[in-house]
């Protein structure tokens, strides 16, 4: 599994260099930087800490790759060593409980008729005859909503890696029978999580996910630059 990360960081690095490289969505966040890889000491606290074993791509990774950095969208969150303590940074990895990874990612998210139902009811302006009202009615059916969507236990066993911009995100999903998987997070367009796939219908797990962004990066690159 070590030998699928084998020459990784010096692609990233020639992207790096290129003047196109800013044509790949979101290299202006990373900036084709990539942290230090994890040594085998912090990479056991940190399992520790969360009490669960990370999936193998990704581990291999965090130890042979980076801890974060250069990576889809606007880059792979680091997850970083703070007062003791391991931790995700980055937009939204609060949305994750670390006490909660070792549980199993649920097989199923909230029962789309219940769903269905909660939005017919979101409150609409001209219901309304003053705006306070308005509201009001607004702030209390985003509680119930948020309870639904957004519960802890929705996204037990897993880590935010990275966002898309406009509160898109994707996960990488840490225990379960979705283990190694990551999924897209459209909550915020009233979609729940789904699992990304290939072409073929098969659920993408993290190497896949990581080389085909530097693969289409390596593309858009050599499409758009002088140098290359």
């Amino acid at each position: 599994m070590v030998d699928q990360w084998a020459g990784i960081r010096e692609r990233v690095a020639a992207l790096s260099v290129q003047s196109a490289g800013n044509e790949v969505f979101g290299a202006l966040g990373h900036g084709w930087v990539l942290e230090e890889p994890l040594a085998e000491d912090g990479l056991a606290e940190l399992e520790e800490q969360i009490g669960v074993r990370l999936p193998e791509e990704y581990r291999t990774f965090l130890l042979h790759v980076a801890a974060g950095g250069a990576g889809p969208a606007y880059g792979l969150f680091p997850v970083r060593r703070t007062q003791g303590r391991w931790r995700w940074e980055g937009d939204g990895v609060d949305l994750a409980d670390l006490s909660l990874l070792a549980e199993p990612f649920p097989e199923q998210g909230p029962d789309p008729k219940a769903l269905e139902e909660l939005l017919a009811q979101r409150p609409e302006e001209e219901d309304f005859d003053e705006i306070e009202d308005f509201d009001d009615a607004v702030e209390a059916w985003d509680e119930q909503w948020d309870a639904v969507m957004f519960a802890p236990e929705r996204t037990a066993g897993a880590i935010v890696i990275c966002h898309l911009g406009c509160a898109l995100r994707e996960w990488l999903i840490i225990s379960g029978s979705h283990r190694g998987t990551v999924w897209a997070d459209s909550r915020v367009d009233d979609v729940d999580l789904k699992p990304l796939l290939d072409d073929d219908g098969k659920p993408v797990t993290f190497a896949r996910w990581y080389t085909d962004w530097l693969e289409r990066a390596e593309r858009t690159v050599m499409a758009t630059s002088p140098d290359v």
